[in-house]
């Protein structure tokens, strides 16, 4: 088996966003994470792109991905407050949209680091 290497992978599991990690990986998931920490690894291993799961899930039925973002607008809508809450595996862009979110909805944002 070949394995591709993506040279300095950022790692986004616990915030300190190391830059450094070598991704040996092949079509179907991540084999090796050199210099990520046991959080990180733990975090690129478990990574995978086999289809599991369905693409979205209303109710706990199998939905398309129209009729679930289509759901999740309408409760965001209706809800007093909604919360966006965690992050902390997500993008700086991912990250501020979460937080214009948030502040369309009137809504309260929060890390994971609050607990």
């Amino acid at each position: 088996m070949s394995l591709q290497v993506i040279e300095n992978a950022t790692c986004t599991f616990c915030g300190c966003v190391c830059d450094d990690i070598d991704l040996h990986y092949d079509d179907v998931r991540i084999h090796k994470a050199d210099h990520a920490c046991v959080l990180g690894t733990a975090w690129f291993l478990n990574h995978t792109a086999e289809k599991k799961y369905p693409m979205a899930l209303v109710d706990g039925r199998e939905a398309t991905l129209d009729e679930a973002i289509e759901t999740a607008a309408t409760l965001l809508h209706e809800a007093d407050m909604p919360l966006v809450y965690g992050m902390s595996n997500t993008t700086c862009e991912a990250q501020k949209e979460c937080a214009a979110l948030a502040d369309q909805l009137g809504g309260l944002l929060d890390s994971h680091t609050s607990l």
